[in-house]
């Protein structure tokens, strides 16, 4: 792909670097395992790795509390290890896109360190500060992802500070000139150090409603989905004032600018929204807003072929000139073999869903594990780290069960991630998924990743093509992907029963050969019709 078009329907594989590769011995992986790792995973044939945070941090919610944005974290490394691992990267021709966590920091940042000591310093409004109500209450009745009160009382100002996540993250305040130059600053720091673009936290949540206003109460049947559920009061309210506001869109045109001077770079929106597919619509539009975003839509329990067309139906009918990013799988969700395969997850089906993930209108992010078809690990309750799980559980466990390390030898005891106990434990199952067993199986999941994006790559329908979708039986995803006069028809099967799709007025070419996969075929008898094993995929030229 071009130099400046690299990303548009690119694969960008995510890596949390604790759960990658430890190369020191602290049971926690770093930088120098990545770099470790990189001849793997341009194995994969990924466009892109996209770092999750490495920066300065207390860990408190695991590198998404930033202390320092210009420092590496003593635990993953140096910044000497950085730019070996961008040297190294480019090396193998693997764009390296890197975390920005942009709303908030960390308590123990400087800037709040001095913003909290007097409401008339130099950054007593980087913040957002607000009075009590004249009963000490806090200012109104927004509430943190995290849990309770998004409001935490500081004595020294005698006023309240707010988080949309932990109280020890608190929200920059956005309308506050500086802080947008500060937080740009920072940015265009990676960018000189040649990073190839960001993937943007929590960018809905940069604004907040300077009148206050209290969010409005949201309906029981309206409370599931996006990641949330009654267990948490978060899913109360429509939070229409907290984020997602309107000045969000100014700022990310303004970062735009910034990104625009370094040629090649791109941004990647992380979007939380009331209406998801809108905002990203929204951000994504013309030249001066983000390249891309996902969205919380296929991280969800929901999995039928209806719900993933309609999903893709609803944000194609509004992106117009913008590009989606996809992702079934990351950091935050139970695993997707857990949580869309439930009792039916087997190799087929999982290959299946990375192929049907491959294969939407725009780019991809994949997440490290998704290769080697890793299911959702049981962690004890003693075991956990993530404090949303701590707080929530047992209806909600966290996301450690997404996040323990990656399995590479299975004979080693610590599935060769590192020489000693490791931060999360290893998943005794994931033993039988380790990189060393799937390498030398032509079939296994790893192999049939790689062969996949092998193929995806000379085929530029995939790769950059318009998609419409098409009628078919319950069971069976189907779509035509077109560019200029070539048509290709994909078809998934979600059912683990054999399932039959009538051509009608399609009229196919030929088969497509050379993905890799459980394929369907035309049916013998008619060939008017595709027949698709359980959990196969099609690929065929039309007319």
């Amino acid at each position: 792909m071009g130099q400046v078009t690299w990303w548009r329907g690119g694969v960008i594989y995510q890596v949390y670097p604790r759960s990658l590769m430890d190369s020191n011995g602290d049971g926690v992986g770093d930088l120098q395992g990545i770099i470790a790792k990189l001849d793997y995973i341009a194995s994969l044939n990924v466009d892109a790795i996209w770092i999750s945070p490495f920066f300065k941090s207390p860990m408190k919610d695991f590198g998404y509390d930033i202390s320092d944005y210009l420092e590496i974290d003593p635990l993953f490394g140096t910044m000497a290890d950085f730019d070996q691992l961008i040297e190294q990267a480019h090396l193998r021709n693997i764009k390296v896109v890197i975390d920005q966590v942009l709303s908030h920091t960390s308590d123990q940042h400087a800037w709040f360190e001095q913003s909290r000591q007097s409401r008339d310093n130099d950054k007593a409004d980087w913040y957002v500060w607000a009075d009590p109500k004249d009963d000490g209450s806090a200012p109104n009745n927004w509430l943190a992802i995290f849990g309770g009160c998004a409001w935490e009382w500081e004595p020294r100002r005698q006023q309240y500070y707010l988080h949309n996540f932990l109280k020890s993250q608190p929200d920059l305040n956005f309308h506050c000139p500086q802080v947008r130059q500060a937080v740009l600053n920072n940015v265009e720091f990676w960018l000189k150090k040649g990073v190839d673009g960001f993937r943007l936290d929590a960018i809905t949540f940069c604004y907040h409603d300077e009148q206050l206003r209290d969010n409005p109460a949201k309906p029981k049947d309206k409370r599931q989905g996006r990641g949330f559920s009654e267990d948490n009061p978060y899913a109360y309210q429509y939070h229409y004032y907290n984020n997602t506001r309107p000045q969000t869109v100014g700022f990310i045109e303004e970062l735009r600018e910034l990104i625009n001077r370094y040629p090649g770079a791109v941004t990647l929106g992380e979007v939380s929204s009331e209406d998801s597919l809108a905002t990203m619509a929204e951000y994504t539009q013309g030249d001066d807003r983000l390249h891309m975003a996902y969205s919380f839509e296929l991280l969800t329990d929901d999995f039928s072929a209806a719900y993933i067309r309609q999903t893709a139906e609803e944000l194609e009918a509004s992106i117009g000139d913008g590009w989606p990013c996809w992702a079934i799988g990351n950091h935050d969700v139970q695993r997707v073999a857990s949580r869309w395969g439930k009792a039916q997850a087997n190799p087929t089906m999982i290959k299946m869903l990375n192929a049907m993930l491959f294969s939407l209108r725009g780019s991809v992010c994949s997440y490290q594990g998704e290769e080697l078809g890793l299911t959702e690990a049981s962690i004890e309750f003693s075991q956990l780290q993530d404090p949303f799980g701590i707080a929530f559980w047992p209806m909600f466990k966290g996301r450690d069960g997404c996040r323990t390390p990656m399995p590479w030898i299975k004979n080693d005891p610590h599935a060769g991630f590192s020489d000693v106990a490791p931060w999360l434990p290893v998943a005794p199952e994931h033993k039988n998924c380790a990189v060393d067993v799937q390498d030398v199986d032509s079939y296994s999941i790893l192999n049939s990743y790689r062969h996949f994006l092998a193929w995806r790559k000379q085929q530029p329908l995939l790769v950059q093509g318009d998609i419409s979708f098409v009628d078919a039986d319950t069971n069976v995803l189907a779509f035509i992907r077109t560019l200029d006069s070539q048509r290709m028809l994909v078809l998934f099967n979600f059912s683990g029963e054999q399932c039959r799709f009538d051509l009608g007025k399609l009229t196919l070419d030929e088969a497509v050969q050379g993905h890799g996969l459980e394929s369907g075929y035309i049916a013998s008898d008619d060939t008017s019709a595709v027949i698709l094993p359980g959990f196969a995929s099609f690929y065929g030229k039309l007319n």
